[in-house]
This record gives structure tokens, sequence and C-alpha cells, in this order.
């Protein structure tokens, strides 16, 4: 067929279509730094272009002040620190956006080398979108979400050293990137296990079986010593692994906990948990154990931690797609069914072929970056009107008085108490030059730190002695935390309240 360049395929249109709707109807300019992590990524990467170094001691916060601190994202935080000195926030807003454009495009490019009919996977992209919106954040996961569909399109590519070697490359970048680079070694192993363990369930030819075995063994071998090219080596895994097997530290964090199924707009939450389920058990049918496997554990994760439904979407739909499609038409091709239903199947399968068949000959993928840098440049003055963290969340209005109404917040003897949230603000807000109390960097604030801080936020027995031992001058918290409550009536001083924050000075 004639190749039409002056046409965009479905994937490029999809990633076109997200891009936009990220930044103008999902209002990702406010929504995307609804975690106020993003702020203290930004600062880190413009720390990093400053000093040609990655910082080894903590540079914000007070109560941690130059203990030693391990920033695995650093290559993240530089592409945030970029951004943010090219363009501001918007130009952070823009990357991320286009983060989670880039995400789509891979998304339909796994389906399409699994093997997914063109309506089939036009389906699923609704519950997709409905699932990963829950973490359109300015944060590092976003890439890992790009990197991870690509090592899945990886696996499931025709086998060849040139492959072998772009997975290392890809596995030593992902390692300075997102903890999640760890998938990488992990996948290649399950697919050789897999393989080995074929021949011994189903009929298969044992040498072509052992044979793909040894590849996937090579390439789980080569992407973990590519892991270790990071600047801190080994004690980069040490430190993940400590990290995520911390039940009670992990259970201080609401995105590691059970997502609520009863909320609002879960429907298509539920829809993609359940497609991705149906897949994973059709894989058997297929003899794709790894499929099976991997469905399996994805889905645990995702009933276990809110942050493993977008995992489960993201490469679960893929598979449920191609196995689903297959099952599709052979319901339409047996005779199993009733004859119309059966000719309803087999003609719409055939249409998705064809409409499949005609998006192969698209080939203007390549006009959709230049069209969205030409939205972007069109749309500037509205982007960087209302490009900001949330003001109702965030003490916007109070930070812009602080310099004039505590001064003396800026001393080195200054203690401010502010939330975890409120701290990758402020982080972000004066450029670390207000020292924080805490901010989302659990992994290194610890354990113990982390139940001090929620028996201090929660007013807890003992809470006095944490307000004296950590010597607060001032407080900056939400107006309806319980906290400032009880500061007010412990004597404390307001100094300034809005809807969204109150800062209190100490007698």
């Amino acid at each position: 067929m004639e190749r039409r360049v002056w046409l965009p395929d479905l994937a490029a249109v999809a990633a076109l279509v997200t891009f936009l709707y990220v930044l103008f109807v999902f209002q990702g300019y406010s929504r995307l730094f609804h975690d106020s992590d993003a702020g203290w990524h930004i600062r880190s990467g413009e720390e990093i272009l400053r000093s040609a170094r990655l910082p080894d001691r903590d540079p914000y916060s007070f109560s941690r002040s130059g203990a030693r601190w391990m920033n695995w994202e650093w290559f993240a935080d530089l592409a945030s620190g970029v951004a943010h000195r090219a363009l501001g926030l918007p130009g952070v807003c823009v990357l991320f956006a286009g983060g989670i454009a880039a995400t789509v495009w891979c998304w339909f490019q796994v389906q399409w080398k699994l093997g997914s009919n063109w309506l089939f996977a036009c389906v699923l992209a609704v519950p997709l979108l409905g699932t990963i919106q829950l973490h359109w954040l300015a944060r590092p996961h976003i890439y890992g979400w790009v990197l991870m569909l690509g090592a899945l399109w990886w696996a499931e590519s025709k086998r060849s050293s040139a492959r072998l070697a772009l997975f290392t490359a890809g596995a030593a970048l992902w390692a300075n990137v997102h903890a999640s680079f760890l998938f990488a070694p992990a996948l290649a192993l399950l697919y050789a296990v897999c393989r080995l363990l074929r021949p011994w369930i189903w009929k298969l030819d044992p040498a072509e079986e052992h044979a793909a075995a040894r590849y996937y063994f090579w390439a789980a071998a080569l992407s973990a010593a590519a892991g270790l090219a990071n600047p801190y080596g080994w004690r980069l895994h040490q430190h993940v692994f400590e990290y995520l097997g911390d039940r009670e530290l992990l259970s201080f964090i609401g995105e590691f906990q059970s997502f609520n199924f009863h909320a609002a707009g879960s429907w298509q939450i539920l829809l993609a948990f359940g497609l991705a389920a149906a897949g994973t058990l059709a894989a058997l049918r297929y003899q794709r154990l790894e499929h099976f496997l991997l469905g399996s554990a994805l889905l645990c994760l995702a009933l276990i931690s809110a942050r493993g439904l977008p995992l489960a979407a993201l490469l679960l739909l893929p598979i449920a797609g191609a196995h689903l499609s297959r099952l599709w038409t052979e319901l339409g091709s047996t005779g199993a069914l009733r004859p119309p239903l059966c000719r309803f199947l087999a003609r719409g399968y055939d249409y998705g072929e064809r409409l499949r068949r005609l998006d192969r000959t698209a080939a203007g993928g390549f006009l959709v970056p230049p069209v969205a840098v030409m939205i972007c440049a069109l749309s500037a003055p509205f982007l960087s009107e209302r490009v900001s963290f949330p003001p109702s969340e965030y003490p916007v209005a109070a930070a812009a008085r602080l310099e004039r109404l505590a001064p003396e917040l800026f001393q080195p003897s200054a203690r401010l108490l502010a939330t975890d949230k409120f701290g990758g603000y402020l982080i972000y807000r004066f450029d670390g030059g207000l020292k924080v109390f805490f901010d989302g960097r659990s992994d290194f604030y610890g354990r113990q730190f982390l139940n001090d801080y929620r028996r201090l936020v929660q007013v807890r027995p003992g809470w006095p002695e944490l307000v004296a031992r950590f010597r607060f001058t001032h407080a900056l918290l939400p107006s309806d935390a319980s906290l400032a409550d009880a500061l007010e009536r412990a004597g404390w001083r307001v100094l300034y309240r809005d809807a969204a924050a109150t800062l209190l000075k100490g007698n």
C-alpha cells in the first residue's frame, strides 16, 4: 500500500490528543503539581546544573541537615532542572505532559507488537487513561512508565545482538532515572525461566525454547550489571531493597496503600483491572506462561498498592488486548456460538484488521512533535498565567508574605514546623533558602522520623515533647489541621491565616 506521509497513525494521534488533554482539559498546569515532590526534584536538578556534581548531603532540611542523601533519580531531576531553567514552571509542565503522551504512544506500539486488534486497542485505551490518571504528576515515575513499556516491547521482539545491546544500554540509563530499573532484569529473568518451563507443560520444541531462554538469561545478567552504572553502584540496589522492604515505613505513605475502589469515578479502574485479569487467564490458553505470571504479580501488586494500578493497566492491557483478540476471532470462526453472533464477531474483527492495515500506511507521525511545539508556543501566555502549584492546597499566598511577616525564618537558628506536602513546595518557592522540617523524601528521613512526625501532626500524646525537642520557632500548617489549633491554644501567635495555610510564631 502507498505510504501516506501526510497522515499520522493512531498511536501518534492518540499521543497528541493525550498531550493536549493533559495540558488543557485535565488542567495539568495545576494538577501535575498536586504532589509537592516536584518542587525538590526541580531544585535538585538546577543544583546539579550549577555545581556539575551530585549532592551527597542533604541541602534542604534542618531536621537532618548534613545527613547523607542518595539522590537516586538524579537524571530525571536534571531534566526537570533544564526545563525549569529554560522556560520556568511551564517548561516542567510541558515536559511531563510530553512524557505522558510518550507513554501512550509506547502503549500502542506494544499493542501492535503483541497483535491486538485495532478496535480492541481503541476500546482498551479508555480504561488505560482512566487508570493512569491516578499518577499524572510531575515526578520521575513517568519516565519509568516509558521504560517499562520499552522493556516489554523488547521482550516481545525478535532476538538479536543489537536488541540485546539496546536493552542493556536502556537498563543503564534507567538506573539513573527511577527506582523501577529493577524491572528490566526481573522481566528478562521471568521470560528466561518461563521459556525453560514451557516444554514441561506444553508440547513445544525444547531446543527452540532453550535457545530463547539462554538469550533472556543473558539479557537478565547484562541488564543487572548495567544497573550498577550509577553514581552509587551496588549501594543503590541495597537502598531500594531496604526501602521497599520496610513495611512499617511504607505504611506511612498513602500511595503505597490499597486503592479505594468505592471512590467516585473508579469504574474505569475496575474495568481496567477486570480486563487485565481476563487477559492474564487467557494467556495460559495460548501457552504464554510469562504473561500469566507477569499478570498475576502485577494484579497482586495493584490490590496491595495504588501505585501498582497504573503499572497493571500499562503492561497488562496490551497483553489482554492480544489474547482477547485471539479469543474474539476464535469465537467468530469456530461456530461455537449462534450463527448471527458468529458473523457479527467475525465481521467486527475483520473490520478492525482492515483498519490496522490502513493504519500501517499512515507514516505522518513525524508531524506530531512540531504540531505539539506550535500549540505550546501559541498557548504560552495561557500556560504562563496558570501554571503553578495549586493555591488551594499549598501556602502560595502565605509564602509570598513570609519574608515580610517572619524574616527571622531565613536565619540558621529558625525552625519552621510544616507538613511534608508543604515542605516540597517551600523548597521550590525559596530555592532551598528556607530549611524545612520534612518533605516527601520518606526514604531519606526514615521510619523513626515518620513515627515522630505522625504523632506530632495527629496531636497524639507526647506531641508537646516533640515540639520542644525540635525547637520549633514557627509553624506553617494547613488551616484545618488539628495541630494548628493545638498550637494556637498552647499560646502560639497567629501571624497569617487564609483558607490554605496558617502561619504561627512560638512563645
